[in-house]
């Protein structure tokens, strides 16, 4: 796969720690993913924003006892996308 150099910016302290996580060299394949998987959710909120433009909200019951099935999930509480 083709690889393109960039310039970035990253807090010190998130680059510290991904520092120690994967050392020095494995930072620019660390940083990838996380923006590859950040482009994956990204696509999936888009497909719920279509999805509810053309079926209405889900409705809350069906949303309850979505997550009584679902326990530990963090987000369980998060406000759907916009």
């Amino acid at each position: 796969m083709a690889v393109t150099k960039v310039s970035m910016s990253l807090d010190t302290d998130v680059l510290a720690q991904t520092r120690d996580r994967v050392g020095g060299r494995g930072v620019s394949a660390y940083v990838n993913e996380a923006v590859r998987r950040q482009l994956r959710r990204d696509a999936l909120a888009d497909l719920l924003v279509e999805m509810q433009a053309a079926n209405g909200p889900v409705d809350d019951q069906l949303l309850e006892e979505v997550r009584r099935l679902w326990p530990g999930r963090d987000d369980a509480d998060a406000p759907p996308p916009e």
